[in-house]
């Protein structure tokens, strides 16, 4: 088994099929919110990361098939005054789970924050992704907190 982690550049044609490939299907799992994407993210999402100087993108391939994607944008910690990255969708293929594949892409996304000289990793997850929590756990991520008298930090989001 072959097992390939690149750094997608968002003008490469087949990086771009890939990534919706992949981010299409973790839309559609109730993980991702078990809708398809829009029609509007499918027909511009390349071309507006490609925009973005902060976006970066992750793409695994095992034998050639792609089997796992990570999106990170670029944030920034003003307690550190420096740059971090906030890893925002995580996906790996049901039949490609088990490989490592998730922890062989935190990797990576660890080797460019550092030579970026980021201050940290942060990333969101659902109280009811096990299988997640145990991953990121397993990697070194742990609930946010600075005193654990006020508790832990909530992700909270307001659509419009």
């Amino acid at each position: 088994m072959n097992i390939e982690l690149f750094l997608a550049d968002y003008s490469n044609e087949q990086y771009g099929i890939d990534i919706m490939t992949l981010l299409q299907s973790y839309a559609l799992d109730p993980m991702g919110g078990g809708e398809p994407l829009s029609e509007y993210a499918s027909d511009n999402l390349i071309n507006e990361l490609s925009k973005r100087s902060d976006a970066i993108s992750i793409i695994c391939y095992v034998d050639d098939k792609p089997a796992g994607l990570v999106n990170c944008f670029e944030g920034f910690s003003t307690f550190k005054c420096k740059p971090l990255i906030n890893i925002h969708d995580v996906i790996v293929l049901n039949e490609f789970r088990g490989l490592g594949l998730c922890q062989r892409m935190l990797e990576k996304v660890e080797a460019i924050a550092k030579e970026r000289n980021y201050c940290k990793m942060t990333l969101e997850v659902l109280e009811g992704n096990s299988a997640a929590k145990k991953a990121y756990l397993k990697y070194g991520f742990e609930a946010y907190e600075l005193d654990p008298a006020n508790g832990k930090a909530l992700f909270w989001q307001k659509t419009f």
